[in-house]
């Protein structure tokens, strides 16, 4: 049996002795998270996306919230009773990367962008849902490679934290 290739964030999570299942399937270019969790069986609710943006001080953030939303980037933190992601980080504004930055900024390629592992730490937010579940599902670091881990394990291993960062129906 062939050796399975380990990606930046299983080495990490390695490194903490974080216990982590994986869920490997056929995919050879990206696809969203509601297709990856429909192959993987995993529940939509428990599965997150991991979305970086840049903010007005051109710092790099990263936010990791269910498949089926969105970041709320509207809301400036100097504005009354602001609305999140950018609060969350303490900026006046957040925006996406440009897709073709990813690679150069995370060392991960679009469809297999974990939280974990990146080429350089940068402040991670969880959409506060995710503190609903006990693990949740992540990008494993490659295209075809989903990770499920322990909530409080992700938290700890990339210095992030839980706030409610998606945009409202």
């Amino acid at each position: 049996m062939a050796k399975e290739a380990k990606t930046n964030a299983m080495r990490m999570l390695d490194r903490q002795k974080v216990k982590y299942e994986t869920l490997a399937y056929e995919c050879d270019e990206f696809i969203d998270g509601i297709h990856c969790a429909d192959i993987t069986g995993a529940p939509y609710e428990q599965s997150f996306k991991t979305l970086v943006m840049e903010g007005k001080s051109g710092g790099y953030y990263v936010f990791v919230v269910p498949i089926e939303k969105e970041v709320d980037r509207k809301a400036a933190s100097t504005r009354p009773r602001p609305r999140m992601s950018a609060k969350a980080v303490g900026e006046k504004a957040v925006d996406m990367i440009h897709v073709k930055d990813i690679t150069k900024i995370t060392g991960y390629v679009r469809g297999g962008c974990s939280p974990i592992g990146m080429k350089k730490p940068f402040p991670t937010v969880f959409d506060a849902s995710a503190g609903n579940f006990q693990e949740i599902y992540v990008s494993g670091g490659r295209i075809g490679l989903t990770l499920k881990v322990p909530v409080a394990d992700l938290l700890k291993v990339t210095g992030g934290k839980l706030a409610a960062i998606t945009a409202e129906e």
